[in-house]
């Protein structure tokens, strides 16, 4: 995957989709079904681009249903209709997991495998902007189809555990995620296959590649 690089991007993330379909900027698919005991695909597709400073991130999600009951940063945000984000910045196996619910509640960790991850502290937190087309307010389960979209802003600071300045010219691995752990179907989707028998997110050796113009 390459993810072009743009010099400024808007300040009012609303409008990052229009301006998106502007620079002709291609989705990608989350579609990988990996385990047969969660075959619900929802249609899920991200797009991404990277400036000075910042990677931004657009999420378009049709689903069966949606809920947001995480009602704060770094909570259950995978229970609710959740997309995410995880990659790994250098060559010393930390990876950052980004969990964002359909609302903008957000999760930031890293570590270098699933147990025993250091949450983002709320600095970091607050400098990741996010807008969703649902709004903000946290919600119960909405069963019915509905489109909706989620864009965030990710300074590199975001990568607390490192000094990344700049991602032009720079081949990273990571893996884009869809789920629904508590939804009425229950999903995993992502971007690049992880072919073993049970749910699980947290492998970094089935991570895909990611170039950076």
């Amino acid at each position: 995957m390459l993810v072009p690089y743009i010099q400024s991007v808007p300040t009012d993330l609303s409008a990052v989709p229009a301006w998106l379909d502007e620079q002709h900027v291609p989705f990608a698919p989350i579609e990988t079904v990996n385990w047969a005991d969660y075959p619900y695909r929802p249609d899920v597709q991200f797009r991404l681009v990277h400036t000075d400073g910042a990677l931004l991130l657009h999420y378009r999600v049709t689903e069966q249903s949606v809920k947001a009951e995480a009602g704060c940063d770094n909570g259950h945000v995978w229970e609710d209709a959740c997309v995410e984000f995880f990659s790994m910045p250098a060559d010393d196996d930390i990876y950052y997991n980004m969990e964002c619910n359909c609302a903008g509640q957000l999760l930031v960790a890293e570590g270098t495998g699933r147990n025993n991850r250091e949450f983002a502290p709320t600095e970091v937190m607050q400098g990741v902007q996010r807008w969703s087309s649902l709004g903000s307010e946290s919600f119960a389960e909405r069963v019915g189809e509905c489109t909706w979209q989620l864009v965030l802003y990710v300074p590199l600071t975001t990568y607390f555990k490192h000094r990344v300045t700049s991602l032009r010219g720079r081949a990273v691995r990571a893996n884009f995620y869809k789920c629904g752990d508590k939804l009425l179907q229950p999903h995993f989707l992502s971007w690049n296959p992880i072919p073993i028998e049970q749910p699980d997110f947290h492998r970094p050796d089935f991570f895909g590649r990611v170039t950076f113009e």
